[in-house]
């Protein structure tokens, strides 16, 4: 069973994906997957920099993301060759995971753009949880993970609104509370999903 977990920056996806693998779900994670495709000795390592030049690798040998995202987002060609490199590098290795999963598991795919990308949405799904948190609250944490204001609030335009993520959702996770209540929502959709694997 494919089910897709998202939420807005700052809403606690994460912690959700970490109690729904706590629960036995496979979790595959797109963000983690994203670093991992563009490690040394990776090919969209070695096309990042034949495209954008050794500037972009740092002292250690591994990118200089920093560098990286100032000449990829200064044009929307550059930004097209930087989409066009990771992007199919993604897309395999999620593919890959999804399909080294056992048969019978119920396989999370922890996916921060699934709203905004038709890539994503293609995946096929069964059911998509969306995380949601207040802004506030979201931008307040964002805060003590060291992300400054402006670039939360910048990141948070740049990303769906609540109302779109939750037109995909089949269960929407209210993290405005504590771990207890937040637990007790998991609990309730993994249930949900078991009687449904069992369908």
């Amino acid at each position: 069973m494919l089910v897709g977990l998202t939420g807005g920056i700052g809403s606690g996806k994460s912690t959700v994906a970490r109690l729904l693998e706590a629960r036995g779900a496979v979790i595959i994670d797109a963000d983690r997957i994203a670093r991992e495709v563009v490690e040394p000795g990776m090919p969209a390592f070695a096309a990042l920099v034949e495209w954008f030049g050794p500037g972009v690798v740092g002292p250690d040998g591994h990118l200089d993301r920093p560098a990286l995202a100032a000449l990829a987002f200064a044009t929307p060609e550059a930004t097209a060759a930087l989409n066009a490199i990771t992007h199919p590098a993604v897309g395999a290795e999620f593919l890959r995971r999804m399909q080294e999963a056992p048969p019978d598991a119920v396989v999370v795919c922890d996916v921060p753009l699934l709203a905004e990308s038709d890539e994503a949405r293609s995946r096929g799904y069964e059911h998509v949880i969306v995380v949601e948190a207040p802004r506030a609250l979201r931008l307040d944490r964002l805060e003590v993970r060291g992300v400054p204001r402006p670039d939360a609030e910048a990141r948070m335009a740049n990303q769906a609104t609540d109302a779109e993520r939750r037109a995909l959702a089949t269960w929407v996770v209210d993290n405005s509370g504590d771990l207890e209540h937040l637990e007790r929502q998991v609990d309730d959709i993994w249930a949900a999903l078991q009687a449904a694997r069992a369908d």
